[in-house]
């Protein structure tokens, strides 16, 4: 526990992930005022309850950041003019809305007199060099807590134990528990079957 850490800033989407890290964030961090930071990429009804469900697991205030406009003639744009697509198929759905978001963390971390910002970034490491390289170019002496590379859950599964626990309410179950991206540009899942590269996605499944 790091007692000098007061407030935190945390990226917020309401998912499984940052639905659980703020009272782990209070539980861990000296119970610290946390702010959560919801950026609208344009991911629509995904943000509807999100001030309450904050509120009502321990945050203190929700900011629905408004980038839409940004991404699209910043990020988007300029992306499909220049082609840039992964290995011929993928068109960096997530990857290339990051960068914004974490500018945005910053602008309200510096503005709140945050002592850190936190992400739920998972372990495998993308995502979070997206968010910490972001980070670090606006705000190169900000704490960055990263609970998946501290805490002892390790799937899924068990932050839905978690959840329960702390009854946090949640809109999957273990059987629909993808992990999904939205915005203006795409979405994407990932876990479950997905977890092999081998499987086929299920289209019609529920909670695909």
């Amino acid at each position: 526990m790091e007692t000098n850490i007061k407030k935190v800033v945390l990226a917020y989407s309401g998912g499984l992930d940052t639905s659980i890290i703020i009272p782990w964030l209070k539980e861990n961090y000296n119970n610290c005022e946390v702010i959560a930071v919801a950026a609208d990429v344009g991911q629509g009804a995904e943000l509807a309850g999100l001030e309450e469900k904050a509120k009502k697991t321990g945050a203190s205030k929700l900011y629905i950041a408004d980038l839409k406009k940004a991404f699209v003639e910043d990020y988007i744009w300029p992306t499909l003019k220049a082609g840039a697509v992964y290995e011929n198929k993928y068109l960096l759905g997530t990857s290339f809305a990051r960068p914004l978001i974490g500018k945005r963390l910053v602008e309200i971390a510096e503005a709140e007199g945050a002592d850190a910002i936190c992400h739920g970034c998972t372990g495998k490491g993308n995502d979070q060099v997206r968010f910490e390289l972001a980070i670090k170019a606006f705000a190169p002496t900000m704490k960055i807590i990263a609970p998946w590379r501290e805490w002892s859950i390790k799937s899924r599964d068990e932050e839905i134990d978690y959840a329960e626990a702390h009854n946090i309410p949640l809109n999957i179950t273990r059987e629909t528990n993808y992990s999904k991206d939205k915005n203006l540009w795409h979405l994407s899942h990932e876990g479950l079957d997905l977890e092999d590269p081998g499987n086929e996605p299920q289209y019609n499944k529920p909670g695909f």
